[in-house]
């Protein structure tokens, strides 16, 4: 599974992750150029790379994500993560996404 996280995701989460599983392919929008990018651009960055964005505020990328899906783009996937949620509880979940994947 290939993922993509918006610049605001939880370094705590996506560190404890690695660390539950090394071998995951994960990028941040800050690696790959794509800081403060506008949600299209990192929608079809993603899409494009086959890689499920994780992020915590849906507030405008439901939008771009479901034009895409209505113009028959490729949407590998958005996974909104609960800022609020307990780091650890949150990593577990993921874990169990991305073996269960």
């Amino acid at each position: 599974m290939r993922l993509l996280t918006d610049e605001n995701f939880n370094g705590a989460i996506l560190r404890g992750s690695i660390g539950r599983l090394p071998e995951l392919d994960v990028v941040r929008v800050q690696d790959v150029g794509l800081i403060h990018a506008d949600d299209p651009t990192i929608l079809d960055w993603a899409a494009n790379e086959e890689r499920i964005l994780l992020i915590h505020d849906v507030a405008t990328i439901t939008l771009y994500t479901y034009e895409r899906i209505s113009r028959g783009l490729p949407m590998p996937g958005v996974v909104e993560v609960i800022a609020t949620a307990p780091i650890g509880q949150v990593i577990d979940d993921l874990e169990l996404f991305i073996l269960c994947s």
